[in-house]
């Protein structure tokens, strides 16, 4: 199976952060999720993936190619969708469209039309009068009319209320019919990837903690309560994080099946959302870092 983006053994540092031998693979024709709390390295992972900053060290390459030699062609090939508004505010969609269009050999003037019509975008009206969710719907339009083979997109649904957000995660499973099309989506939150992302990355203190397929994580991982008394040190290895309390513990785990029969019926399963699993890794983590310290 193809990856459209690979990152291998990158390292960036940065005062008070490092992304640290990180390594990420993207497949082509899929959407993979890109998860992990605040001020964890996705906007540094996805500004290397940009090449709007270079690593200190490893290699980066999108659609097999290095940014050193081909960086106007894989730049062709990506639209790009970020949080914040990347239009001038003080000219039309119409004016814009100007700028931009000779920037690409592949732009389909008819596409760009489509998506005005679809997303009902006045050309006329200057883009500093537009709400959140119109600048969004621009910067998609824009992204998808020059024929972009990979989508990257940067917290799209911050900010917007639920109804457009349910629009747009609509429209990008539609583009998600053409098997070229590849999706990175970047967001914290995640319920939205319940509903599109084939793959979830999870990046926590700029290391790569796992790329999964969605369904497998449902597989995998499970919410464990149960009573004190069954958590000793051999029981306390099957978790990554645990959190108790006067009434009992509630622990993740990411082998389900060998915790099941470790406990069997004196525990009570239940199925973590992807929020769970970045709290108790957090934990689990930050545990770990206190105790070997």
């Amino acid at each position: 199976m193809e990856n459209v983006i690979e990152l291998r053994n990158v390292n960036r540092t940065f005062k008070g952060f490092e992304l640290k031998d990180f390594s990420l693979s993207v497949k082509k024709g899929f959407v993979t999720g890109f998860i992990g709390g605040n001020g964890v390295g996705k906007s540094t992972t996805i500004k290397l993936i940009m090449n709007l900053l270079q690593p200190d060290s490893g290699e980066i390459s999108l659609f097999g190619l290095n940014y050193k030699n081909h960086e106007k062609e894989i730049k062709q090939r990506i639209g790009f969708v970020y949080d914040n508004n990347i239009l001038y505010e003080n000219i039309t969609l119409a004016e814009m469209k100007k700028i931009i269009k000779p920037a690409y050999k592949n732009w389909d003037d008819t596409l760009f039309q489509h998506y005005i019509n679809l997303f009902e975008l006045p050309m006329k009206k200057q883009i500093k009068t537009f709400s959140k969710g119109m600048m969004m719907k621009a910067s998609l339009t824009f992204a998808l009319s020059h024929h972009a083979e990979l989508i990257i997109m940067d917290e799209p649904t911050s900010g917007l209320d639920p109804i457009f957000r349910r629009e747009l995660l609509d429209i990008l499973h539609d583009l998600m019919q053409d098997d070229e099309k590849t999706i990175f989506f970047s967001t914290h939150i995640t319920t939205d990837l319940d509903r599109i992302a084939d793959y979830i990355t999870f990046i926590h203190n700029g290391q790569h903690i796992f790329t999964k397929e969605h369904y497998k994580i449902e597989e995998d991982y499970a919410i464990v309560k149960g009573e004190m008394n069954l958590l000793d040190r051999d029981t306390e290895q099957e978790f990554i994080g645990i959190r108790r309390s006067n009434h009992g513990f509630e622990a993740l785990t990411m082998n389900k099946h060998r915790t099941e029969g470790i406990f069997g019926g004196t525990v009570i399963f239940e199925r973590p959302t992807l929020e769970d699993i970045m709290l108790y890794t957090k934990k689990g983590i930050d545990h770990y870092a206190a105790s070997h310290s």
